[in-house]
């Protein structure tokens, strides 16, 4: 009879591949993406002028922190976290600075397309990115 030896070697430990980290890893990068597919489709929608390239520029960012969020580990993991955080809330508050006193002479209001949804989608997404962002600066401390 044969025996089959199993490599230790191939097994990762530690905090960026257990499970929880992985879900919030990947939660953040589904938010993410979600709010880059919202924008891009709003510029199919009709969304032109300054407004439509500033809603492509932000579908990119999206996608491009999305990837980094998945691929990256340890200190630019830490890096890309903070970086989606930043531009996730600062896209939320852009939204609601639109919504109340205007930004850039752009008014908005909640019953334009994917208004609402954009809101809840960003503001999940600014909390599991701020989890996200505490979970792998204490995994970087340990």
């Amino acid at each position: 009879m044969t025996s089959i030896s199993r490599s230790s070697g191939s097994h990762r430990t530690g905090p960026e591949h257990s499970s929880p980290a992985f879900i919030w890893k990947a939660l953040s990068a589904l938010l993410l993406l979600a709010m880059a597919v919202i924008h891009v489709y709003l510029v199919f929608d009709g969304v032109g002028g300054i407004l439509g390239v500033l809603f492509i520029l932000n579908g990119i960012g999206g996608l491009v922190l999305a990837i980094a969020m998945l691929a990256t580990r340890g200190t630019l993991l830490t890096i890309s976290s903070v970086l989606s955080l930043l531009f996730m809330a600062g896209t939320l508050l852009s939204l609601v600075l639109a919504l109340t006193v205007g930004l850039f002479g752009i008014t908005e209001t909640l019953d334009f397309t994917l208004v609402p949804t954009t809101l809840v989608v960003e503001t999940v997404g600014t909390l599991v990115l701020a989890v996200t962002t505490a979970l792998t600066m204490r995994a970087r401390r340990t």
